[in-house]
């Protein structure tokens, strides 16, 4: 009777997707709905998962030398007005402040959409010679932008991201710069959440305002969509002409910087309900989850029961692992789906039999397979099973989306292969207008293009010869 009611409660994820996310974040807890439309509360469940995130990423950006620093989310409306294409790429969502203490203020003041016209303030400031290169900057904040039409995670009017800023002597150290943080994120997207991306520049169209050059990864999510899960851009000598940042190079001449910005946000925990989730609800990879491993006592009225379960819990919490025992005063059963729900990788079973037979049960989250396991082996399988589990998530969602990477060579081969909810490579001429009729006529946008794989003989929309390799794909 529980697992049905318990199924009642989440939409059917092959029926209605759009429904079971907003069921799967909302029951799970990991937000809710803030009192400003478009914005949401991160409760403690959500935030650790982003706490995990932070954590993991820190130490990879720290291994190539950035450092975390933090700037005002107030920017005053003259900076954003310096960089003309990127003012336009930005105005239709920003929010300003005209009015405090009382008063209509002099100069109407921006609340942060993105940071690098006060970041390249400061940069001009503090930049005077050659030996202050490079700038290696990062900083975890929080932006707003006013968007229309919000879902959590995915689209909100603040979220919480990390932001990284550099600045170089030459072009070609920064073009290095840009693609090895491409390369971290990718790392991190399969390493930790196990999400294999397709990694590759933008086009035109969509790259970011402002910048030279845009590379992003795309994820796909279980309904063939595909989600921008992180970007890096390559900025040349833009923003550092706008806000003047110059150095006195070796050779005794004054030089403009070369600079970067790339970043990831709070999106990325949408990516994981929406890549490796199922009907019961979550699927966390062992890395970011909040709690590795649940213990729950079965029969714990039973002498021994729950201190057994708590005898676990310690030694596992000893190991470096993230377990707890759920002691609450409710079924058992009631308990197992609660934490289905929630995506915890490993459940911990242990009742009388259990301890008369000196082992408990576990049950692994992403495949449901029970096991019982001897109570001296428990530790080590623990270990190793987190660690299975971890690669066995990655394994599947990679060949779950390979098998959904089409080809088309026609227009119609394009809108045949996103309605089957696939990724289509396509070659494509490098004209805006062949692109624009992609978005027109099968509501599919050029994520990125893959180069490296190839380039078809002719462009799939207009059929002259094609300039690249494109995935096309509906998007989040």
């Amino acid at each position: 009777m529980e697992e049905k009611q318990f199924v009642k409660e989440v939409a059917d994820i092959n029926e209605n997707f759009a429904q079971w996310y907003t069921d799967v974040v909302i029951k799970t807890e990991l937000v809710d709905y803030g009192p400003v439309k478009g914005t949401m509360v991160i409760r403690p469940y959500g935030y650790a998962i982003w706490e995990n995130i932070q954590k993991d990423l820190d130490e990879r950006f720290r291994k190539t030398g950035v450092k975390n620093a933090y700037f005002p989310m107030f920017i005053p409306e003259s900076f954003l007005k310096k960089e003309a294409e990127h003012v336009e790429g930005f105005a239709p969502e920003v929010a300003v402040v005209t009015h405090a203490g009382g008063e209509k203020l002099a100069e109407p003041l921006i609340v942060r959409p993105t940071s690098e016209t006060i970041i390249g303030h400061m940069y001009a400031k503090w930049l005077s010679s050659y030996r202050d290169l490079p700038i290696l900057i990062n900083q975890w904040a929080n932006v707003v932008r006013w968007e229309k039409t919000t879902r959590p995670f995915l689209r909100t009017s603040e979220f919480l991201w990390q932001e990284g800023h550099t600045v170089h002597a030459t072009e070609e150290e920064a073009m290095e710069e840009t693609l090895r943080m491409l390369g971290v994120y990718k790392d991190f997207a399969e390493e930790t959440l196990a999400i294999p991306v397709i990694t590759g520049r933008k086009t035109e169209k969509e790259k970011f305002a402002g910048g030279l050059a845009t590379f992003g990864m795309e994820a796909m999510m279980l309904d063939g969509k595909s989600l921008q899960a992180g970007t890096s851009h390559y900025f040349g000598q833009n923003f550092s002409k706008a806000f003047d940042i110059k150095f006195l190079d070796k050779d005794g001449k004054l030089k403009y910087g070369y600079s970067t910005s790339w970043g990831v946000s709070t999106r990325l925990i949408g990516a994981i309900i929406m890549a490796h989730g199922d009907q019961r609800g979550l699927v966390l990879p062992p890395k970011v989850a909040p709690v590795q491993v649940i213990i729950i006592p079965v029969a714990a009225h039973k002498g021994g029961v729950n201190e057994k379960a708590k005898e676990i819990e310690d030694m596992l919490v000893a190991a470096g692992i993230r377990a707890n025992t759920d002691m609450r005063d409710m079924s058992p059963g009631r308990k197992f789906n609660e934490w289905e729900m929630k995506g915890v990788p490993l459940r911990v079973e242990i009742g009388p039999r259990d301890l008369e037979a000196g082992h408990a049960v576990i049950m692994r989250r992403d495949t449901l397979e029970k096991s019982t396991v001897p109570f001296g082996e428990l530790l080590n399988r623990v270990v190793s099973l987190l660690e299975t589990v971890q690669k066995d998530m990655l394994t599947l969602s990679r060949e779950r989306r390979d098998k959904k990477i089409v080809h088309a060579d026609s227009l119609d081969g394009i809108l045949k292969g996103v309605d089957g909810k696939n990724f289509v490579k396509a070659g494509w001429c490098g004209c805006r207008e062949c692109e624009d009729k992609v978005k027109e006529y099968a509501a599919a946008t050029a994520r990125v293009m893959c180069d490296e794989e190839g380039i078809p003989d002719r462009c799939a929309i207009c059929g002259k010869p094609a300039k690249h390799n494109v995935i096309f794909a509906r998007a989040y």
